[in-house]
């Protein structure tokens, strides 16, 4: 039998596929069971994957009882995250939750208190912390080669999250209109739109890029698309001690980056006392400006290797050593990513500058 036991539950968010196909190449783990109280969400996962029937619920409860996993994946749409991580920790599972962390601050706190009572550890995943870019990137900013960071700029988004499912695969253009009055993503009170969509990408990973600072003051402005009730473009300026930093999030690119890079490419510049890094999604080189090389160059990113290469891998290595997450994953740094999200919701809303909701 695997060392580890996984169970993958709620489909809302389509990453659930992704990281299912994770668990089911790991040497030491096994998919136990799937949950969803809709079947048809499970369907491309059952078949990609080969999960047996038996192995496949519509009740989540069944699922934990019968299943008894170790690690429980977590993807419901963004306002239910709270509520899933309270129907799943009292089982007594560690608990890994897709991006983003919560729609609200307080979502995030019942979060963390309902898997701190437990003892397990809670988890959540940013695709973006295994992109090996942005691994470089943090790797020269640990190492000073920028020296202090003052700037974080981050554009990132695709060309809408009904235009494609699990593995990236695309969806005809007749179903994108229908999606879109369907879709969770679309609905404000799931915790639609772009700005909470990838806000949280930017803002966690800058929170990592800023070595854990945060910012004093958020101002953000968002779009209304005409027959939508939530936002495609969102724009938020944080003022940090020291510089200013810009995270903007787009649905509507005019390419999906992992296909074709849009204009402007979707990823990261990071702006420090001594020089510059720009990290682009999914492209095998960055570009380094140095005080001693002011014209800049193109260097390889790393190559990413296990533990360190994905949230799997990553997650069961720190169960084994009993040692908690970090970084990007870890509910502390998280939650002031979801911090600068709330003030960015609230800027929005009151159409002003606010300082960062506690």
């Amino acid at each position: 039998m695997a060392k580890w036991k996984i169970a993958g539950v709620n489909f809302d968010h389509q990453h659930m596929g992704d990281l299912l196909r994770q668990v089911s190449v790991h040497p030491d783990a096994e998919i136990v069971g799937i949950s969803d109280e809709k079947p048809e969400q499970m369907a491309y996962a059952i078949k990609a994957l080969n999960v047996p029937s038996d192995r496949v619920f519509t009740d989540y409860r069944k699922c934990l009882e019968q299943t008894r996993p170790d690690v429980t994946i977590l993807c419901p749409a963004t306002a239910k995250h709270g509520e899933w991580t309270e129907y799943v920790a009292p089982f007594g599972t560690h608990i890994l939750m897709e991006k983003p962390f919560a729609a609200t601050l307080p979502e995030a706190d019942r979060m963390i208190a309902a898997v701190k009572k437990t003892g397990k550890q809670l988890a959540i995943n940013w695709p973006l912390r295994w992109y090996p870019p942005h691994v470089t990137t943090k790797r020269l900013i640990d190492e000073g080669t920028v020296g202090d960071v003052i700037e974080v700029h981050y554009y990132d988004g695709n060309m809408g999250p009904v235009r494609h499912g699990a593995d990236k695969v695309n969806v005809s253009e007749d179903d994108i209109l229908k999606l879109k009055q369907t879709s969770w993503f679309f609905k404000k009170n799931e915790g639609g739109g772009s700005l909470l969509d990838y806000l949280g990408y930017g803002v966690t990973l800058g929170t990592w890029y800023h070595g854990g600072r945060a910012p004093i003051e958020v101002t953000c402005t968002v779009d209304q698309p005409r027959g939508l009730e939530v936002d495609e473009h969102s724009v938020t300026v944080c003022r940090y001690e020291r510089g200013l930093s810009k995270y903007e999030t787009r649905w509507g690119t005019f390419s999906d980056p992992w296909h074709l890079q849009p204009q402007p490419k979707c990823g990261f510049v990071v702006v420090g006392t001594r020089g510059t890094i720009s990290s682009y999604d999914y492209e095998k080189t960055i570009r380094v400006q140095t005080e001693s090389r002011r014209e800049g160059f193109e260097m390889p990113v790393d190559t990413l290797v296990k533990p360190f290469d994905g949230p799997i891998h990553y997650f069961l290595d720190c169960l084994d050593k009993g040692t908690p997450v970090e970084g990007p994953l870890s509910p502390a740094m998280c939650r002031i990513g979801q911090q600068i999200v709330d003030s960015a919701m609230l800027s929005a809303k009151e159409k002003r500058t606010v300082g960062l909701v506690r």
